[in-house]
C-alpha cells in the first residue's frame, strides 16, 4: 500500500458516483487491545458487500484522512485513513494504519463484491 494521495482518490470517488457499488468498511482497536493496555476500549465495527449509491463522495483531511459518500438516505464515511492500493482500477482500496503499521480501519468500494 502507498500512502494516500487524495486528488487520485477523489477522481476515483467522482468515476464512480451515481453507480451502484459495493462498499466494505471495517474498524477495531485490535481484538487484543486492552490486553496490553487494561484500560483501553476494545472496538470494532464491520459491513461487507453492502450496496451502495452515492451523490457525493469526497476526501477530506490532510493525512489521515475521511472518506465520505453521501447517499439517498444519509451519509456513510471512514476516517484515519492514511495508505490506498494505487494500482486498482475501477475500485478503492484504502486502510488506516497505526504507529505500529497495525490496521485499524478499512475502506474499501467496487462495482464487484469482495
Amino acid at each position: 500500500m502507498q500512502p494516500i494521495r487524495p486528488e487520485l482518490v477523489q477522481e476515483m470517488l467522482d468515476a464512480l458516483k451515481g453507480e451502484p457499488v459495493y462498499l466494505h468498511l471495517e474498524m477495531t482497536t485490535g481484538a487484543y487491545a486492552n490486553k496490553r493496555n487494561q484500560s483501553m476500549l476494545t472496538a470494532s465495527a464491520f459491513i461487507t458487500n453492502a450496496e451502495v449509491r452515492y451523490s457525493q463522495g469526497s476526501i477530506a483531511g490532510q493525512g489521515p484522512y475521511r472518506i465520505g459518500l453521501k447517499t439517498e438516505t444519509g451519509w456513510v464515511y471512514a476516517q484515519g485513513l492514511t495508505h490506498w492500493e494505487e494500482q486498482e482500477k475501477d475500485r478503492i482500496i484504502a486502510a488506516g494504519h497505526d504507529d505500529e503499521g497495525k490496521l485499524v480501519v478499512a475502506f474499501q468500494l467496487s462495482k464487484q463484491p469482495f
